[in-house]
């Protein structure tokens, strides 16, 4: 992708959606299918890293994997409909495409349920990327050209900084505000709904 071409990526849980509500009812119905205990409440603080990370709180090494597999059978059906977006989000994705340039959702979630959230609020960026946590972001952030992403997350200033991008960061997850400046994030907004005027500053200075 042309570096001229503005681009900007975006992460998905609890940047652009507040996933917290639909991965809790994963939680909820994988404890009762399996029979082990889980804190739902307990394992949506934690959001942000990779999905294996967090059943290892729960299960033995040796199920991991088909507790992977088990987590996203059950995903479509419980965790779509009850996560909404986060305020300002659409908008924020609408701002990069306005300015003639390329959204692209970069995350830990798999693409497939990550596309599911994205078609049913609506939102529409020009690539999903999945599968990818902290400095791996970089991997796709550097394919796709982008000069800005955007997260929540410590593993997502890891990923900007790693891909020599701007790391614009949102207090909306689990991580302060002061923590996100503290790990080396370049610019901290309250939410999204700023997004877009930084965004025309950001472009306008980059002209």
């Amino acid at each position: 992708m042309p570096h001229d071409v503005l681009t900007v990526g975006f992460d998905l849980d609890m940047t652009l959606i507040d996933s917290r509500p639909g991965i809790r009812a994963v939680y909820q119905e994988l404890s009762a299918t399996t029979g082990t205990y889980i804190d739902a409440d307990q394992a949506v603080g934690r959001l942000g890293p990779p999905l294996d990370w967090e059943l290892r709180h729960w299960f033995a090494e040796e199920h991991i994997a088909a507790m992977v597999l088990k987590y996203r059978e059950i995903y479509p059906t419980r965790a779509i409909l009850p996560t909404p977006a986060l305020p300002g989000a659409a908008a924020a994705v609408r701002a990069v495409q306005e300015l003639g340039g390329r959204a692209v959702v970069v995350t830990a979630k798999n693409a497939p349920q990550a596309t599911l959230h994205l078609d049913h609020l609506g939102i529409t960026p020009d690539a999903v990327v999945g599968g990818l946590w902290a400095e791996a972001k970089a991997t796709a952030l550097r394919e796709h050209g982008a000069s800005v992403y955007v997260g929540d997350h410590l593993g997502d200033v890891l990923g900007a900084r790693a891909a020599g991008a701007l790391s614009v960061a949102v207090p909306t997850g689990p991580i302060g505000a002061a923590e996100l400046r503290e790990a080396g994030a370049d610019i901290v907004l309250d939410d999204l709904t700023s997004f877009p005027a930084w965004l025309k500053d950001y472009a306008a200075q980059r002209a």
